[in-house]
């Protein structure tokens, strides 16, 4: 018998048991304690079907976003001064928070930000797209002359994201889009822009359901972009 399990096939694995767990209600968001905590899905786990499956919502909130906060918590614990800050305030002045705890924040801070964003960009849109208005300004930030050209530069630039990361729309400081990519759980914010829509790209978000399909599932992402809330974070980050 070949005892080799690859990767992907551990992965599976793993993600099934992680299911199992979290059914069964013993979930880290549950064990999370501090000032950060793991904001409940608008929408219920099948909501999104059938371009992500119920199991990879459950997993994927329940079990890495709750760890991303539960370790957020567990970073900030003997800074009490810090614990007071916003997520949005570690992301913005990450320079600011002690050397010793940085990266455990910059890592699980941006992994909460990054989620709670997340779950409010998706739902199914039943085929609609960007207002004229939105829609001409993501034009001019993909530098493409239509909607088809916009999605193939936006679906290159997610298959061009090595191992895990983010693909975002962001609106940058003079408040023009602009579209980019990001490596793990790594904020805009931090660099100074904030997202406007962003697709997690780890394998995480998309194994259950399209294993190694990463393409078929950021084309999926075009059918569950909740334009509705889009249109409302453009005009309160636009103007």
């Amino acid at each position: 018998m070949n005892l080799l399990i690859t990767r992907r096939q551990a992965l599976r694995t793993t993600l099934a048991a992680a299911a199992t767990t979290l059914i069964s209600g013993r979930t880290l968001g549950q064990a999370a304690s501090g000032p950060h905590t793991l904001p409940a899905l608008p929408y219920g786990f099948s909501a999104l079907e059938p371009y992500i499956d119920a199991q990879t919502m459950q997993i994927h909130h329940g079990k890495h976003h709750a760890g991303y906060v539960a370790n957020l918590n567990k970073a900030l614990a003997d800074y009490p001064a810090y614990q007071k800050w916003s997520v949005e305030d570690l992301l913005t002045q990450l320079d600011q928070v002690p050397e010793r705890i940085r990266t455990a924040v910059r890592n699980n801070a941006g992994g909460h930000y990054n989620h709670s964003l997340f779950w409010q960009c998706l739902k199914v849109n039943h085929g609609t797209g960007p207002s004229d208005t939105l829609g001409e300004a993501l034009l001019e930030a993909f530098d493409v002359g239509s909607a088809e050209e916009a999605q193939e530069k936006f679906a290159a630039m997610a298959m061009g994201v090595f191992g895990s990361g983010w693909i975002w729309v962001t609106v940058t400081a003079d408040k023009r889009l602009k579209l980019e990519t990001t490596p793990n759980q790594d904020c805009p914010l931090t660099a100074g822009r904030t997202p406007l829509l962003g697709l997690d790209l780890w394998e995480h978000a998309y194994y259950l359901k399209y294993q190694n399909r990463r393409l078929d599932y950021v084309k999926a992402f075009l059918g569950v972009i909740n334009w509705e809330f889009v249109e409302e974070r453009y005009r309160k980050l636009v103007g």
